[in-house]
């Protein structure tokens, strides 16, 4: 693995942190992007992207997930893998609408538990994935209830995409907030920070990516990649602000404002572009030109 540059990639995708998810990083390793990028394409093959996040006030998905998740899954496939997105009805329609032609997204039924395994064992047993990545998907609590960041309840609104991270070896959660997928990797200590849950998620995996924004967290794991295979699969600024307005006429909102509008978590399409040409920056500051 190269040696990292004085600036790091987590110190672009971790900018402007609104949510306090920066007092994490001391309980990661110092370049988890790099970490999660080389566990990656050590386990190639096919691979489930897990996204979506329910905005109850708005009765929506939210921006915040699925650019990034189709951002990912599509350097991926430049790779060679093999891209099975899952999520379920709520947004499920929003991947399809993102995702390239050639990948497949699963509609994960939202089911009581035991139903719920079963169809993550199946589900498994037939795509036998090498590799399971959630970015910004809602994780269990303690209780077996998925809350937002307000702490309300939206387990009737959430499939329980956990079960198929607790029946897999090779895993990677990517969050913002305290309360996705991957957290359960550090639940212990979210609560002792002020602005995240006192009530986190559980569901750990392999390796965590945390970001100001999960969609940046995805951005900065495709930097790491980009690096680690010589090769930059990051998209244009261009295109990843048209995939974000794409989001958006495909009925999701921003998570925090509730709104139809392209933007993400309050940050303006400017923020997000700026996010993306930093970390092509960055990839050129390494030696790697752009795509074209």
């Amino acid at each position: 693995m190269k040696s990292a540059p004085p600036i790091a990639i987590e110190d672009i995708i971790l900018a402007n942190d609104r949510r306090g998810v920066s007092a994490l990083r001391p309980y990661l390793p110092a370049h988890f992007c790099l970490q999660a990028g080389a566990f990656m394409l050590a386990h190639r093959g096919t691979v489930f992207i897990a996204t979506g996040f329910y905005i109850l006030a708005a009765g929506a998905p939210e921006t915040d997930g699925p650019p990034g998740a189709v951002a990912l899954g599509n350097a991926l496939e430049a790779l060679g893998y093999r891209v099975v997105y899952v999520s379920d009805r709520y947004c499920a329609p929003v991947i399809q609408g993102l995702a390239s032609p050639s990948a497949e997204v699963v509609d994960f039924p939202i089911a009581p538990p035991e139903a719920s395994r079963a169809f993550a064992q199946d589900l498994l047993r037939r795509y036998a994935p090498s590799l399971l990545v959630s970015t910004e998907r809602c994780g269990l609590t303690r209780q077996g209830v998925y809350r937002n960041m307000r702490g309300v309840d939206i387990t009737p609104y959430t499939a329980r995409l956990d079960d198929l991270f607790t029946q897999h070896p090779a895993t990677v959660g990517i969050g913002d907030g305290g309360n996705e997928i991957g957290m359960g990797t550090v639940a212990e200590v979210i609560p002792l920070i002020p602005a995240l849950p006192k009530d986190p998620a559980v569901t750990p995996t392999t390796h965590l990516v945390i970001a100001s924004v999960s969609n940046w967290g995805c951005y900065g794991v495709v930097t790491a990649l980009s690096l680690l295979s010589w090769r930059n699969l990051l998209p244009s600024p261009e295109e990843e602000m048209e995939r974000i307005r794409a989001t958006v006429r495909l009925g999701a909102v921003d998570g925090i404002t509730g709104r139809p509008e392209p933007s993400v978590d309050s940050f303006s399409l400017e923020e997000n572009r700026q996010v993306v040409s930093r970390l092509h920056a960055w990839l050129r500051a390494q030696g790697i030109a752009p795509k074209g």
